[in-house]
């Protein structure tokens, strides 16, 4: 999953039409089918159904957000990637260079979700807003918010929203 912009949704909107036009076409699809990984770190997501624990890699600059899971074919289970941005403010993503399905968990400051993207389509562009401003961004493996009971008001337990 890449992240398209830290901008509002009409800014985003702009950003996406220059960056459909790669200036060297398939330049982007020579990049490693696997990048390195973040090391994993523990976060669980506190449900009406009870504690739900993953290993999330967490991307912290720009570099790891934009390239996210661009180009993995394959993710466990009970693994995610966090993206954390710093400040709250609205965020938009898309699917570009990215094989797996994912579900897109919008995490306000304080560890409420806000919203969730699920069952995203690989490859697209199409942009996926948050709706609202957020801190982070938990990509899962498509199925699993529905699978797990997971909704819009549980919390996120992890030391990014601990430490604001």
């Amino acid at each position: 999953m890449r992240v398209l912009s830290r901008v509002p949704v009409a800014a985003a909107l702009a950003c996406l039409a220059l960056a459909v036009s790669d200036p060297i076409p398939g330049a982007r699809a020579q990049a490693p089918a696997h990048a390195a990984t973040a090391q994993a770190e523990p976060l669980t997501i506190v449900t009406a159904k009870g504690p739900k624990r993953f290993d999330v890699e967490v991307m912290r600059d720009d570099a790891g957000r934009s390239r996210g899971l661009m180009f993995r074919r394959h993710m466990a289970p009970d693994h995610g990637m966090l993206f954390d941005f710093e400040r709250d403010e609205p965020v938009t993503m898309w699917m570009k260079n990215t094989y797996l399905p994912l579900d897109m968990v919008f995490i306000r400051r304080d560890g409420t979700i806000t919203r969730i993207a699920a069952d995203t389509e690989p490859l697209s562009t199409a942009i996926i807003p948050s709706g609202s401003p957020v801190l982070a961004v938990l990509e899962l493996n498509a199925g699993v918010a529905a699978k797990l009971g997971i909704q819009p008001g549980d919390r996120i337990e992890h030391p990014m929203f601990k430490a604001r």
